[in-house]
This record gives structure tokens, sequence and C-alpha cells, in this order.
């Protein structure tokens, strides 16, 4: 058992900002998959030529998050997956105190997660003992922007849900782990920098397109492990808040502010209408 086994995997769309930050911090894990949701040629080019034995992969359309993650997780020939967002940086230390979890694991997980400066985790509250002397922490879930998986297991479950774009995915993939009693830990001396909402360079057309699929996943989630009768009463004041708040802000010349709760609004709506996730970004403005 070594870095060998392991293969980083990065989802990249227009992050050449801090994609290359990313990269500089993996000291021992020589396999790594990218692949390119904007179809960056530039890129593409800029990384081959600083690190040649890298797989870059375009796609030519930008088919979300979950499902290029499941495209690396075919692609991927090692037992071990570290699933990285871009906007992530490697602390000291970080792939070695991985690479002893998985060793003194064993098989016995599905996911091991390096602790980050964000605190929202699904913390158990009852860890066994033997886990505490290892530095791991069983959790219920951990975020999707750093996750080392056990790929065996992950296919079993199914893997991502294709059917959402982006966020939630790996909340609703924890979630199946969980109900079908797989293993999740936090390795709490394994650290690791996120700097959040950093992955991609497209200023407020990425906001449209965050608060658009932040409430089409949301209802899905929702809808997905309770009933769509349930999802809908739980959502109908926000729609209708949704609503009053595009207009009111439109009146008074919030113009952001108006096609924000524009956008909310018709991600929550046609995901009740049952609609799929089909909004993106336009990248080419």
């Amino acid at each position: 058992m070594n870095y060998n086994d392991i293969t980083v995997g990065i989802v990249s769309f227009k992050s050449q900002k801090v994609l290359f930050d990313c990269l500089k911090s993996i000291k021992y894990i020589k396999n790594i998959i990218i692949f390119d949701n904007s179809n960056d040629l530039q890129t593409k080019k800029k990384i081959e030529n600083i690190y040649p034995k890298i797989k870059f992969i375009l796609s030519k359309s930008n088919i979300g998050y979950g499902c290029a993650n499941n495209r690396i997780i075919n692609k991927c020939k090692s037992k071990y997956l570290f699933i990285l967002n871009p906007d992530t940086i490697l602390k000291k230390n970080c792939e070695k105190e991985l690479l002893k979890s998985i060793k003194l694991l064993k098989e016995n997980f599905s996911i091991i997660s390096p602790v980050a400066n964000e605190k929202n985790y699904g913390v158990y509250l009852k860890t066994n003992k033997k886990y505490k002397k290892k530095n791991l922490i069983k959790v219920d879930y951990v975020k999707g922007f750093a996750m080392l998986i056990n790929k065996k297991k992950i296919k079993n479950i199914g893997m991502f849900d294709n059917k959402i774009f982006l966020y939630l995915e790996e909340i609703d993939l924890c979630k199946r782990l969980i109900q079908n009693n797989h293993k999740i830990f936090l390795c709490k001396k394994a650290k690791i920098l996120h700097k959040g909402a950093k992955s991609t360079d497209l200023g407020f057309e990425f906001e449209k397109c965050r608060n658009w699929h932040w409430m089409w996943s949301n209802f899905y989630f929702q809808k997905k492990y309770s009933n769509y009768i349930n999802a809908f009463l739980s959502y109908l004041p926000t729609v209708i808040l949704y609503f009053l708040k595009t207009i009111i802000y439109f009146i008074i010349l919030k113009d952001k502010k108006s096609k924000i709760y524009y956008y909310r609004l018709s991600g929550i709506l046609n995901a009740i209408i049952g609609r799929k996730s089909w909004f993106r970004p336009n990248i080419n403005f």
C-alpha cells in the first residue's frame, strides 16, 4: 500500500486562477486526473507543459460536478481516489496522514476526509474509542471539496447522482452510504485549506448559476428522501418570499439582488414542476 494506490481527481470549470496552487500543494500522489467542464483548451495546454504526466480531460459540454466525478471514478485505475476542488490547498503531511489512515482502516471505510477550515461536518455523538486513538472521527457526511474515496465501495452504492448538477451531491452520496452501513471518517491530522467559492472565475455569471442550482438541488434532495407533498409544503413559503423579493428589489432598482432572487425562484420552481437541472452559466460573455 503506497501513494501509487491513490489518484487525485479534480473537476475544473474556468479554474486556472486557483488550479495551479492546488497542484503545487500535492507532493506525493503522482497520479492526477483533471476533468474540465468548460472545454478550456488553454488551461489544458498550460497544465500539460508543466505537468506532462497529468491526465487532462476536456468535456465538450458542462455535465456538472457529480457527473464529472463519476467520469473520473470510471477513468481511475487505482483503488482510491482523492477528490479535490481546484480551490483547495493541501497542508503539510495531509497526504501522509491520509495514507496512514487507509493502512489503519484497511478496507473498512468508504470515505476519509481531511479537516478543513470549515467545521460543517455531521459528527456522530458517540465515536468508537479505537477510532479516537487513531485520530479518526466517524461522521455521517463530509463536504465534497476533499474526499478520499474507496472506489469499489462507492461504485457499489451507485456513485454520485447524475441528476444533481451542482450542490448536495456529496451529501446525497454520504446519506446513501450511511443508509447502507458504510463508514465515513474525518482524519484529524490531515489538514487542508478550502478557499471557498473560488473554484471558478465567472463573477456574477457564476452567482446566477450558484443560486439557481442551490434551490433546485435542495428541493430535489428533500423530495428524494421525503416525498413530493412534504417538499412542496416545506418550500411554498420560500417560493412566495422569493417572488416578493424579486419584485421589491426590481422596483427599488436593486438590480443584482432582484436577479439573485429571480434565479433562486426559477431554480426552485423548475424543481417543483419536475424539470431537470438544466441551467448552465454563460461562459461566452
